[in-house]
């Protein structure tokens, strides 16, 4: 393996220096309080992001999939009267 030359380490030593983090100093998430404790969180490809901007806008497009629509005819049993 080639060694890195004296002037190319200093430059790389300087970089990491730059990206130490001071943990002491960090302070809570502001908004992790914001989340409801029953949320889940999904990640959307880059694609699906740009059409849905917002949550409400990708709840109720999967609502629309998966209950029935409103207005549609449902097959129901009808209920037989007893002693009829």
């Amino acid at each position: 393996m080639k060694k890195a030359r004296r002037s190319e380490r200093s430059e790389n030593d300087e970089l990491a220096r730059s990206y130490r983090f001071d943990y002491s100093k960090a302070k809570p998430n502001r908004f992790a309080g914001a989340m409801p404790d029953d949320a889940v969180v999904v990640v959307l490809d880059p694609d699906v992001a740009r059409v849905y901007r917002s949550s409400r806008q990708v709840n109720a497009a999967l609502r629309a999939t998966l209950l029935p629509r409103r207005g549609a005819k449902t097959t129901r049993k009808a209920k037989r009267k007893r002693g009829a």
